[in-house]
């Protein structure tokens, strides 16, 4: 399949300015890049290493941040301001939420999903704002108020990570100020971290007993009043301080395009979101149970390699095959863990506390990791 004669490069929209939707920007580069158009449309002007947001809070420089026209000119592409609003797929037009219309070959849905609080009576983690809601906890916490803390996973949670970095990192701030704070960390899972298998996880498990954190698995929690939490099975009733808590996420809703439950998009192990021609996903925006940065970068890959062969490249399109990468933060070294993951479980975990990828770093992308990397060491004063 080819444009039309007048128009011989490939049009491909990418809309989103965060992991996904640059790293698709960049492969396109390095697999198609003269044969296809591509654009970026994001409502971002830069573009925030937003995992290691976690540690602003305890006085850590502030998580790297680039120039999102920086990153989209290096990757050949136009950078367009607006955000995605709905999508005209039989004409191929992708609207903005200012009322633009903007005209494509192929679309790549790479918004992200929607975060939203589980609990009303827990301060709920959101990185965009983690500094400013932590802080007057820690405050208190230092102030000697708070004695207390449970951190809670809902049963539909977004990426568990920051739970356990957070109730570790407060937990060893706690301890270096000779403060005696009970921390506990309530959540659904069958083990810590347990997505990345059993050696990865009973390595968390030590961790999380050395940073004096108890853990209750396989919990589904309620918050009915502040300070309370209730414990399924077994209506365990936890009385706490403070209760923090990862929000859970939704699909972006994207009107236009086949939604499955809760607005996430559903796609084909290359990224094509069903039911629709012309238009691919990676991401959080999808389906797929595991919200990472470093998956959905691999999700954009597989996208990208797709998009590359219908602009004619000669290449053969493999399809998604996740592996995770997280570089777990704690109150001492980080812990690095991989899994590949079949049918949403681990397996072929390892663990160490050396990094196990290169460039090391919370996020491990194919393409923009080493990106990054670069303006690191060339610019490492940058912010």
């Amino acid at each position: 399949m080819s444009t039309e004669s007048s128009n011989p490069k490939l049009r491909v929209l990418i809309a989103g300015g965060g992991i996904a939707a640059l790293e698709c920007a960049l492969a396109l580069k390095e697999l198609a890049g003269e044969l296809t158009a591509v654009s970026v449309l994001a409502p971002n002007t830069e573009f925030i290493v937003r995992p290691l947001r976690v540690r602003e809070p305890f006085s850590y420089p502030r998580a790297r941040r680039y120039p999102l026209a920086d990153v989209v000119a290096h990757a050949g592409a136009e950078l367009v301001a607006g955000e995605l609003a709905w999508v005209d797929a039989n004409k191929r037009a992708a609207h903005t939420q200012a009322g633009a219309e903007l005209e494509y070959d192929v679309l790549v849905i790479a918004v992200g999903g929607r975060v939203q609080p589980r609990f009303k009576h827990a301060l709920t983690i959101d990185d965009r704002v983690l500094d400013e809601t932590l802080h007057g906890l820690l405050q208190d916490l230092e102030g000697g108020y708070i004695g207390s803390l449970a951190f809670v996973a809902p049963g539909r949670m977004a990426w568990p990570m920051p739970l356990y970095e957070l109730a570790m990192m407060t937990s060893g701030r706690a301890f270096d100020m000779n403060i005696d704070l009970t921390t506990t960390i309530v959540t659904p899972e069958d083990a810590p971290l347990g997505i990345f298998g059993t050696a990865a996880s009973e390595a968390v498990a030590e961790r999380l007993e050395r940073a004096r954190v108890q853990t209750i698995t396989s919990a589904y929690a309620e918050v009915p009043h502040t300070g309370e939490v209730v414990i399924n099975p077994g209506d365990r009733h936890l009385k706490v301080d403070r209760v923090i808590a990862l929000p859970e996420l939704y699909g972006p809703s994207v009107r236009g395009i086949p939604l499955s439950e809760h607005g996430f998009l559903r796609v084909t192990p290359f990224g094509q979101v069903l039911d629709v021609e012309r238009v691919y996903a990676a991401g959080d925006a999808t389906e797929f149970a595991i919200k990472h940065g470093g998956v959905g970068s691999q999700q954009a890959d597989a996208v990208a390699e797709s998009i590359a062969a219908l602009a004619g490249a000669p290449l053969t399109p493999e399809p998604f095959h996740p592996v995770i990468r997280g570089m777990l933060l704690t109150d001492e070294e980080p812990l690095y863990l991989t899994a590949r993951i079949t049918g949403g479980q681990g397996f072929s975990s390892e663990v160490s506390d050396e990094p196990l990828w290169s460039p090391p770093g919370k996020i491990s992308t194919k393409y923009l990791s080493p990106y990054l990397d670069m303006v690191d060491h060339s610019s490492p004063e940058a912010s």
